[in-house]
């Protein structure tokens, strides 16, 4: 259960990364290279969190 929800939680991340990026805004208005700087972050958190679920998921059904 923990891993399926690791999943849907870097989803959101990715979602939230690409909404900084395209809106320019987290929490407050950001400017100039910021949001794409923050939004890269957020992004490459979701897919750390993604591979590392598929991973233990991937171990789980071999084990």
């Amino acid at each position: 259960m923990y891993n399926i929800l690791s999943l849907i939680i870097g989803f959101f991340y990715i979602a939230l990364g690409v909404f900084i990026i395209t809106y320019k805004f987290f929490v407050i208005q950001l400017e100039g290279y910021t949001p794409y700087i923050l939004g890269g972050i957020i992004i490459a958190y979701g897919l750390f969190r993604i591979g590392r679920a598929i991973l233990k998921l991937r171990q789980k059904n071999e084990g």
